[in-house]
């Protein structure tokens, strides 16, 4: 395995965790954690995607950041900070 390799081997495992970490609820959607997973994850999985010229999985983990960006942006409001 390469550095790209690694590097979305990361990604996509911080993702899966968030996902795990929430079906067994360790933690919960609206939490700060999953966002946070959801955000570093798709930026670092987007990141080796980038490095692949591989654009379904760029438009992807763009999106996917976006969104948690959103998230985010949306939990930081409703908690007055």
């Amino acid at each position: 395995m390469d550095i790209t390799d690694w590097i979305g081997t990361v990604g996509v495992f911080i993702l899966l965790l968030a996902y795990f970490l929430v079906v067994i609820n360790v933690i919960e959607t609206k939490g700060i954690i999953y966002i946070l997973m959801n955000l570093f994850g798709a930026l670092i999985a987007g990141a080796a995607s980038y490095l692949l010229n591989y654009w379904p999985f760029i438009i992807l983990e763009m999106a996917w950041t976006l969104v948690s960006a959103y998230s985010l942006y949306d939990f930081l409001k409703s908690k007055g900070a």
